[in-house]
Parts: C-alpha cells; sequence; structure tokens
C-alpha cells in the first residue's frame, strides 16, 4: 500500500507528514484547496507550506466539499490521511456553516463514494482533535474521576475561571484519556467528533481499517504565521515581531499540552504502517501541561525582544480549561515516545520564526470579530 492521498497535505501538518512519507518511499497525492487564511494570497510565492511540497507530490487544488474533487484525488489511492478542515475554535463559533460544511458535509462526501463507487482504499487516518473532550478530566476527593461542564460566564464575568463540579471543592486536573466523557464546548470540536465518529463507524463496514488521532495543540516549524485565528504560539510570535504587547485571555493559568510538528509526523505514521492501530482512537501530545503565561514568556525570551505582558481577565466563550493527554494507550500499542520537551521545542520554533519575514498582526481584527457577536467578553 504505497499510494496516500493526504487531504489538506499543504498545510502545517500534511506539508511535514508529505515529505516524511516521501523519505520512505510512498507516492503522495495532496488535494488542498490553498485557503488564503493559511496561505496568503499568491501561495506559490507567499506560503512556505506549499512551497516545501511543490513538484514532490501530485498536487490537486480543490476542496473536500466537490464531490467531482474527491473523485479525482481517489483514483488509485490505497490509504487516505484526512487533515482538511477549518479549524479555529473561536472562529468557529460565529462561522458555523462553513466549518459544518467543510469538516462533516466534506467528510461525508469522502465516506459516500467510498460505499457506493469502485476504490481501494483499504486505510483511513483521520485528524481528530483533542478539542472533542471539551474541559479535560479531574479528580474529586469526594466524587473520584468526574468531567466538568462548560465554564458559565457569570462565572468568569467575577473573573472566576476554574471548572465547577457539583459537590466538590478542589478539582485536580488529571490527563485524559481515550475513554474520558466527550462533550465538546466549541462548534469546532462538535465538527471534529463528528468526523471522527463517521470514520469510526462507516468504514468498518467497506472492509477499511480505521485510525482516529486526537491531535493536541502542535506547533513548530513551517506553523502558518498568517492565520490570527487559530495557534498561540504564531499568533503571540507575530505579535512580539511586530513590536506589540501580549493580552493573555483570563489569568494566564489555562493549559494545553503543546505537542512537537515532528512527534504528530512519527505518530501519525505509525498509524498508517501499523495494523495495531486499525480500527482505534489515539490521544497524541506530550503528557505535559504549560500554561500560557509561561509560553507567552519563553517566546519573549528566544526572540530577545521585550513586549509588555497584560493579564486582561477577557475571555471568550467556547474555550476550556484545562486538557491535557494521557498517552499510555499510544505508547503501548504503537511505541510512540514524543522526543521534544517543550523548551526545546519551542527554541527550534523561535530559530525558524527569526529566519521569516515578519507577518502583518491581524490578531486584533480577529478578536473584534468575536466581540462584536458578543463571544468575547
Amino acid at each position: 500500500m504505497k499510494n496516500i492521498l493526504i487531504t489538506g497535505g499543504a498545510g502545517f501538518i500534511g506539508s511535514n507528514l508529505s515529505l516524511a512519507l516521501i523519505r520512505k518511499g510512498y507516492s503522495v497525492t495532496v488535494l488542498d484547496n490553498l485557503s488564503s487564511q493559511i496561505h496568503g494570497d499568491d501561495p506559490d510565492n507567499s506560503s512556505p507550506l506549499y512551497q516545501s511540497i511543490k513538484g514532490k507530490v501530485n498536487f490537486i487544488i480543490g476542496t473536500v466539499t466537490s464531490k467531482v474533487d474527491w473523485e479525482q484525488a481517489l483514483r488509485g489511492q490505497d490509504i487516505i490521511v484526512h487533515l482538511a478542515a477549518e479549524t479555529g475554535t473561536g472562529q468557529s463559533m460565529y462561522e458555523i456553516q462553513k466549518y459544518v460544511e467543510v469538516n462533516i458535509n466534506g467528510t461525508a462526501i469522502m465516506l459516500d463514494i467510498l460505499a457506493n463507487q469502485k476504490h481501494q482504499v483499504k486505510k483511513i487516518v483521520v485528524a481528530s482533535s483533542r478539542s472533542i473532550y471539551g474541559e479535560g478530566k479531574y479528580r474529586c476527593p469526594e466524587s473520584g474521576f468526574v468531567y466538568p461542564k462548560h465554564r458559565e460566564a457569570k462565572d468568569m464575568d467575577k473573573l472566576d475561571f476554574e471548572v465547577k463540579y457539583p459537590g466538590c471543592g478542589t478539582l485536580i486536573v488529571m490527563p485524559t484519556d481515550e475513554e474520558s466523557k466527550i462533550h465538546p464546548s466549541s462548534v469546532y470540536g462538535i465538527t471534529k467528533q463528528n468526523q471522527e465518529q463517521m470514520i469510526m463507524t462507516v468504514c468498518p463496514t467497506l472492509e477499511i481499517a480505521p485510525v482516529a488521532f486526537r491531535y493536541q495543540n502542535v506547533y513548530g516549524p513551517g506553523q502558518s504565521l498568517k492565520n490570527p485565528y487559530t495557534g498561540i504560539l504564531s499568533i503571540f510570535s507575530t505579535q512580539i515581531k511586530n513590536g506589540n504587547g501580549i493580552n493573555i485571555f483570563e489569568d494566564g493559568k489555562e493549559t494545553r499540552d503543546f505537542v512537537f510538528i515532528d512527534d504528530v509526523v512519527d505518530a501519525t505514521i505509525k498509524g498508517i504502517e501499523n495494523s495495531d492501530a486499525d480500527g482505534e482512537v489515539f490521544n497524541v501530545g506530550t503528557g505535559v501541561p504549560t500554561d500560557v503565561v509561561t509560553v507567552a514568556n519563553r517566546l519573549i525570551q528566544n526572540y530577545g525582544i521585550q513586549v509588555p505582558l497584560t493579564i486582561t481577565g477577557n475571555y471568550r466563550l467556547g474555550d476550556i480549561r484545562h486538557n491535557y493527554a494521557d498517552l499510555s494507550k499510544i505508547k503501548s500499542r504503537l511505541q510512540y515516545k514524543p522526543e521534544y520537551l517543550f523548551d526545546d521545542g519551542i527554541k527550534k520554533f523561535c530559530d525558524w520564526v527569526n529566519r521569516q519575514m515578519i507577518e502583518p498582526d491581524n490578531y486584533a481584527k480577529s478578536i473584534e470579530e468575536m466581540r462584536s457577536r458578543g463571544l468575547y467578553r
């Protein structure tokens, strides 16, 4: 099985995965619409991601919302890695139709073709997301393991940002395993849950092996510095490089599991090549939580550019407080081990950013879009 189709293959994860698979001798086809939000208005000159794979893959410019584009891309493919998706958590709360159309309907078109037309696909690997968990797993001294509901605006308006659970006092954050409750808090999370469930449900009926990877916060060299809607490392980096201050949401103590791109590519290839992955879902992360203030300070230190750092107390509806991965399953099943600690990975990321042209800082525009709809307070 050497022919691999990667949807969204010109994106951050997709381009890195494409190059790694080519080095291993695979024939890679990429279906990508070269979204201007990620690649700029002139991808041939403005997108290092696209430039890195141009001429090395069979490239099809098209969209997963087109049946015709899918039919062209699927011809002769043995494996599909389905990465194409709209990815901004905040943006998903007001561009709802677009997120549903691309993420859910795009996946449905693929499965419909596979269910009703001849093909040779034997495996589909889908990029799921930690966002499907919503708030992560916690331990309550009185009740054991619990899964708190989404935080309420009335509490956060009073600068009370911690999650709550009825009958519990202090909650202790725990690593979130694959059996944890699925209760996404954003439209993006809902669409990723739907993507994963459709593929895990339909593929076995077609004798196609499904694999789902619930990626945590992926970062590293090549990450789009143009997109103000997703990826706080790239957003903060662009602000710092422009000499602008960084405004931290909430109290800055919210945490995420930041996983380096090389580790994500390694995990994904293990899922492609290892039959022990078939029919399973896996977390992909480092298993280590890092708070947002630490992220901002590490970036400032690495760039050597001093900019104001302000804890604002503002918040976005749909954001979670904490979530980091339990990696027990992927370590035992696929022998995955993250190689990059956060401090090492962020240094490599910053070294790469220092070699890039400084992009305009459009983050304020994205925040104003949310504020005008009552989603940023």
